[in-house]
């Protein structure tokens, strides 16, 4: 599938017929022959920017520049906790832009702050688009993170456990991929000159290199407290656990010291003790006495328990 993009009134905006920026999605096989044929994009890059564990970089060929990027996979709760990245080549010609991607994702949506006057206005948008990207996502991991914590302090089960795991997974590779555009963004900086960069292209490129280390900063931070809350959440589920089973055993316990004096006599020599006189009375007695010495059992062991 092929999007094509046109520069409109200081913005980007989508268009019914080709511009100067295409976004190619999930190229097939004769779109992949037209790009490396007509284009003469290098079939390594073009595979590259469809593969989501290629790493980031940067790249000048003889017509154009070439940038691997990555960026976040939309979310869903079939995900299961586990926030991916993908990749999106980026090539940038003189008069054409063209963007390769393995999934449809949006990279010109949303407000448009950056006014767009030309093609490296609109490739310096799509980063900073990407940085917001990377920005959300990791709000709703830091959200989810607090959820599972309320969860896991309460829990007996590992469940909720192996989903914080998940989170901290899915940071690690957040890391990755947010160090990787930061080591494509600087080498964007210091080939200006090649890409035709205006001084307000470099203005702009420099606040973009303070969000990028923002958004790194933030990654950095979430990880490091849900790394080191890990053993402490695991050490919780365990103690919820040896604490259930305290409790259960002293259930155990109190039922079973009302039984052995039930049954060392047993309840035929109790009615041969009453002789047949106040059954109405003698069994309910009996009953109620064997209940409350287990109730008084159970509050001795937990008596013993909390000394």
């Amino acid at each position: 599938m092929i999007r094509y993009y046109k520069i409109e009134s200081g913005k980007i905006v989508e268009s019914s017929t080709p511009g100067p920026a295409a976004v190619y999605v999930a190229p097939t096989e004769a779109e992949s022959k037209e790009l490396i044929e007509v284009h003469k994009i290098d079939p390594h890059n073009l595979q590259s920017a469809l593969d989501p564990d290629e790493i980031g970089r940067f790249e000048v060929e003889d017509d154009h520049i070439a940038l691997i990027l990555k960026r976040p996979c939309n979310y869903s709760s079939k995900d299961n906790f586990l926030f991916r990245v993908m990749s999106a080549g980026v090539f940038l010609f003189k008069e054409k832009l063209i963007v390769v991607l393995a999934s449809d994702i949006g990279l010109f949506e949303g407000k448009q702050a950056i006014r767009t006057a030309n093609l490296q206005d609109a490739l310096l948008r799509m980063i900073y688009v990407i940085i917001n990207h990377f920005m959300g996502h990791l709000k709703v991991i830091n959200m989810l993170s607090d959820s599972l914590e309320q969860k896991v302090n309460t829990s007996i089960e590992n469940k909720h456990l192996l989903n914080m795991f998940t989170l901290e997974k899915s940071l690690v590779y957040f890391l990755s991929a947010i160090n990787d555009n930061s080591s494509v963004i600087s080498k964007l900086k210091s080939n200006a000159a090649k890409i035709g960069f205006t001084p307000e292209n470099l203005e702009l490129l420099e606040d973009i290199i303070i969000d990028n280390l923002q958004c790194l900063t933030l990654a950095q931070t979430y990880s490091s407290i849900l790394s080191g809350l890990m053993d402490a959440r695991a050490s919780l589920v365990s103690n919820n656990l040896n604490v259930m089973m305290k409790n259960l055993n002293a259930i155990v316990i109190a039922v079973a010291v009302p039984s052995f004096f039930a049954g060392v006599g047993g309840m035929s020599e109790f009615s041969t003790l009453l002789g047949g006189n106040h059954l109405a009375f003698g069994y309910p007695l009996f009953l109620g006495a064997m209940a409350g010495l287990g109730i008084a059992v159970y509050f001795l062991i937990k008596r013993l328990e909390n000394n």
